[in-house]
């Protein structure tokens, strides 16, 4: 007997959504070589797993919604296929942009600005000042995007801001490191998925993740849609997150 998906109403009836859901699109390449058809083809699939979750992240209220889009290792695939990854991402934004308008979705993008072309950062650009009034939905795409060089781009700038005068160890704490992450001003993710059924974290939010509840789904990205976000999220309010502190029943783990 085939269990329906829970709906959003019944979901927020539950319990708490989580503000933040980050997600690592991963299984496109399989997609399509199950397929026999070229990996472009895959990540295009792709496309309509992404406004799916998108429209589920909004019907269910979450605040932000993270995207693990290209990270700073997907530059060594093949020249081609880079290419037209970035073609490909031009043309979505493009044609997007008006449907996520109407949702009420902002956007933000974090990574490496500079490993961009010049007409890839000015449909980003350009995608983000439409909706740049929107109050709704933030969809935050992290391309060309690596945990470990995020962390050390903050540290560069914390000690860059310090000038000639030594830095004051004591005086970096949490808050103020934080401050310098490309994620700044956002909430750490509440709950993380990641598709295909691969259990790692891949290089991503590596300092936001320490607490996070993390989600593994067998199904390829492609085939990925809104009822796989609500399952995760059902998941989620079955858990008792703790954040390393011991409840009043005492130790548990």
């Amino acid at each position: 007997m085939t269990v329906r998906p829970p709906t959003p109403e019944a979901l927020r009836a539950k319990g708490p959504i989580p503000r933040h859901v980050a997600i690592i699109m991963d299984g496109n390449g399989r997609w399509a070589k199950r397929r026999g058809v070229p990996r472009l083809l895959g990540h295009r699939a792709g496309r309509e797993a992404v406004r799916d979750t998108v429209q589920g992240a909004v019907a269910l209220g979450v605040e932000v919604l993270t995207l693990y889009t290209f990270s700073t290792e997907n530059w060594d695939r093949p020249r081609t296929e880079v290419q037209g990854l970035m073609s490909f991402l031009k043309r979505v934004l493009r044609e997007e942009v008006k449907e996520l308008d109407r949702q009420n979705v902002r956007l933000r993008v974090i990574g490496r600005a500079r490993d961009l072309s010049a007409d890839v950062r000015d449909v980003i650009d350009a995608a983000t000042e439409r909706l740049a009034q929107n109050d709704g939905l933030l969809l935050c795409l992290a391309i060309s995007y690596s945990g470990r060089a995020e962390i050390l781009e903050a540290v560069r700038r914390l000690v860059a801001e310090a000038g000639s005068r030594p830095v004051a160890p004591l005086k970096v704490d949490e808050a103020a490191f934080e401050a310098h992450l490309m994620t700044a001003g956002l909430p750490d993710p509440d709950l993380l998925i990641r598709t295909s059924g691969e259990r790692r974290i891949s290089n991503f939010l590596l300092w936001q993740l320490a607490y996070t509840e993390l989600v593994f789904d067998d199904a390829l990205w492609p085939d990925f849609r809104r009822k796989n976000l609500y399952r995760a999220v059902a998941d989620y309010q079955g858990r008792e997150r703790r954040f390393g502190r011991v409840d009043a029943a005492g130790p548990r783990g």
